[in-house]
């Protein structure tokens, strides 16, 4: 794309600010759960290569060049899941999804004969590489593999996990108790490193008309683990930026008093706008993003910027908000919308 950016000296206390809900820092950050390898094509040219150290210095000077101040990044390790595959419409790549009927765990016999990942077999080397490339001032969010919900319905598959509430619910228990060793563990190395300065804890909980599942097998199942992924990021001095999608309405006060999230992201306006979000547990809780996928997408270079406007205007006083998409920016955004949005928040995102 053969774009000129200015390049702000990152300092990861301005988002701490945030995270921490401790006043005004000199300017909005920027936060998003991810930005596509297209987009940071388009705007600084194709990596060096798909993976490795040149791979990843090319991701953490683009996280620079844009104005943030970290880059996610998480251990190499993940479980084995069902996923379907077709062509991605908005490149020459494909798209996978993962399946919704029957997982890879079913029954008591596939839960036997799961190849369950264990932290050994994990690799820290993305962290330990993308931490020799941060410039001064730049910290990592460390990413987990999904969380307890994601994992749970990716094992057994939506409708087998349904089914299974009701018809093997120890089955459920045995592979919650699984997820849930793993991911602490991963969540206590990673939390652990100087590098990382808050944890990411993605897990898409709802849809638009409300939770997944029920608030009694979120209590169940899924908010102990999350619970204590919380207490190990704390216990380390770092914040948790839970990501989940979904209208969550009905449980967030339990996600604030007892599960210990800092922060809450993934908004869109068919559910409640990021500024409507603010004002109902800014006092709380930070909240992150919100720029409409719809609007970013479809929109305008001049609706998104009017958008954004906004978003700063409501959302900015007070500090306890950083600016960024509703989700992520995948191939399917345009970039010059995702620049204008940023320009926004260069031009208008500064408290003094």
């Amino acid at each position: 794309m053969g774009v000129t950016l200015p390049k702000p000296q990152p300092d990861f206390s301005r988002l701490l600010t945030v995270l921490r809900r401790a006043g005004e820092p000199d300017r909005v950050p920027l936060i998003e759960l991810g930005i596509s390898d297209a987009a940071f094509t388009e705007i600084f040219g194709p990596p060096p290569g798909s993976e490795g150290d040149s791979y990843l210095a090319w991701r953490t000077e683009g996280h620079h060049g844009l104005g943030y101040d970290f880059v996610s990044c998480g251990p190499d390790v993940s479980f084995t899941h069902k996923s379907r595959i077709a062509d991605d419409t908005a490149s020459d790549g494909q798209r996978g999804w993962m399946e919704e009927a029957a997982g890879p765990i079913t029954s008591w016999e596939e839960f036997e004969r799961y190849p369950w990942p264990e932290v050994t077999d994990a690799s820290f080397q993305s962290l330990e590489i993308t931490a020799r490339h941060l410039p001064e001032g730049m910290k990592i969010i460390a990413g987990l593999p999904c969380g307890p919900m994601e994992n749970l319905t990716f094992l057994m598959g939506f409708e087998t996990f349904s089914y299974a509430l009701l018809d093997q619910p120890d089955l459920v228990a045995a592979i919650a108790g699984r997820v849930d060793g793993i991911l602490c563990q991963l969540a206590d190395v990673t939390a652990s490193l100087d590098s990382v300065g808050a944890q990411w804890l993605p897990d898409d909980m709802g849809f638009k008309g409300g939770p997944l599942a029920a608030p009694e097998t979120l209590r169940r199942y899924v908010f102990p683990t999350q619970k204590r992924i919380c207490e190990i990021a704390h216990r380390h001095g770092k914040p948790i930026l839970l990501h989940s999608c979904g209208r969550l309405d009905v449980v967030m006060d339990e996600l604030i008093d007892d599960v210990g999230i800092d922060s809450k992201h993934s908004f869109e306006d068919v559910i409640m706008p990021v500024w409507e979000a603010k004002r109902k547990w800014g006092g709380r809780i930070a909240l992150l993003g919100g720029v409409d996928m719809d609007v970013l997408a479809r929109g305008s270079e001049e609706q998104v910027r009017a958008y954004t406007r906004r978003c700063i205007e409501e959302c900015a006083p007070g500090g306890g908000w950083a600016l960024g998409s509703g989700n992520t920016i995948p191939n399917y955004v345009p970039v010059r919308n995702y620049l204008a949005m940023l320009d926004e928040g260069r031009q208008r995102g500064r408290y003094a």
